[in-house]
């Protein structure tokens, strides 16, 4: 019985320790498998299954740096053109014209008089002798001006004079007499270099000096913003430098420089006028005279002679509307109604009852195409026409050649 009993003990304490080292065994298989979960979820998170990561860390990864890029030059980015401006300014003045204005009439009783406007303007010292400075400006800052003074960089001013205009080019030259400068003034100023405006690219840094809206000489940089602009100004066309530097007024006249300080450019007007498609102003769209399409005249200029180099065809007329063109079948283009005696097309084959379809290879569709044509002429130039007139009961064209003289 008690063999028994000491029997079943034992069995029971081995079943007990079977029991312990089963659980143990859960217990480490249950930490293992999670341990195997974790490290798997350490391993996808850390893309180490992910084969093409494999692929791209075993590849060398080259970036585009800047002195990859091969250009034909460094080109210039202006940020300090102090030394410029200092080599310059002696060259620069401050122009300010006074100007005898009508004031009308009001009403039966009342006449009005007339009143003195103040304007102000810049300019460039582009030639001298030995008896008189000469300042390069645009006409309209002089237009009309029965006054003019020029404040030079040491801020003393001189009485002026215009020396000869080119109204269609809008340059006009003025002068100081030296006999009127005092010593230390002479002993400050200086001629301007001209640079030459045909190298400029767009995108090539500029800087404008002038005297906006009167408060003296200030600078301002930017970039050539586009090359052959054609601007409108009055009866005249041209084709201008387009810049982003600010203009204002009295800049007018003032210098367009590369960063050499070589003046590239007269500086002579800016679209300012609202937007029509926004309440936004326009800004960053000046214009300035390229200096090489002028250098020829400035000297003339210089000589006391106006610029009267523009060119007329000689005729008068009207452009064929699209009623009369339905009605009376004419073909579109300028009809001709008169022809001045002694005018450049008196000269020609050109008759009264023509209609020019073409200028130059130009379409007439405007009385602005002639005028864009002929404001690029010189004297001694000469136009092609292509004209259609009546023959009994239909038109038929010819082509007329006209020397511009």
């Amino acid at each position: 019985m008690e063999n028994n009993e000491l029997k079943e003990e034992k069995i029971n304490t081995n079943n007990t320790r079977q029991n312990n080292n089963h659980i143990n065994a859960i217990i480490i298989g249950v930490l293992i498998l999670v341990a195997i979960i974790c490290s798997t979820i350490l391993l996808i998170k850390f893309n180490v299954f992910d084969s093409n990561n494999k692929k791209e860390s075993s590849e060398t990864v080259e970036l585009k740096h800047t002195n990859s890029l091969t250009v034909k030059s460094d080109g210039v980015y202006i940020t300090d053109v102090s030394d410029v401006v200092d080599e310059v300014m002696p060259s620069i003045v401050s122009i300010t014209s006074k100007t005898v204005i009508s004031s009308g009439s009001f009403g039966p009783f009342y006449r009005g008089g007339s009143y003195t406007a103040v304007g102000a303007g810049s300019g460039v010292i582009v030639s001298e002798n030995d008896s008189e400075i000469f300042i390069l400006t645009n006409y309209h800052v002089v237009e009309d001006s029965t006054e003019l003074s020029v404040k030079f960089i040491d801020d003393n001013s001189y009485d002026a004079k215009v020396k000869g205009i080119s109204e269609r080019k809008d340059i006009a030259v003025v002068s100081v007499s030296k006999k009127d400068i005092e010593k230390e003034t002479l002993e400050k100023i200086k001629v301007a270099t001209l640079g030459n405006s045909n190298d400029l690219k767009v995108g090539n840094g500029i800087i404008a000096i002038g005297n906006a809206l009167g408060y003296g000489q200030s600078v301002t940089t930017g970039v050539v913003s586009a090359l052959n602009r054609e601007v409108s100004t009055d009866e005249y066309i041209q084709d201008m430098i387009q810049i982003d530097a600010a203009i204002n007024g009295g800049n007018s006249g003032g210098a367009l420089l590369n960063s050499k300080g070589e003046v590239v450019g007269i500086n002579s007007l800016k679209y300012s006028q609202q937007a029509t498609s926004s309440s936004a102003s326009i800004e960053g769209m000046g214009f300035a005279i390229p200096i090489s399409d002028i250098e020829e005249i400035i000297k003339k200029l210089i000589k006391g002679e106006n610029d009267d180099g523009g060119v007329l065809l000689g005729i008068e007329g009207y452009m064929t509307t699209s009623g009369n063109i339905a009605n009376y079948k004419l073909p579109e283009g300028f009809y001709v109604s008169k022809i001045v005696s002694d005018g450049n097309a008196d000269k020609s084959e050109l008759e009264i009852g023509n209609i020019i379809t073409e200028i130059d290879g130009n379409k007439v569709t405007s009385l602005e195409t002639i005028r864009k044509v002929l404001s690029k002429k010189e004297k001694g130039d000469k136009v092609v026409l292509k004209v259609k007139y009546a023959s009994r009961n239909e038109y038929k064209e010819k082509e007329i050649i006209v020397t511009l003289n």
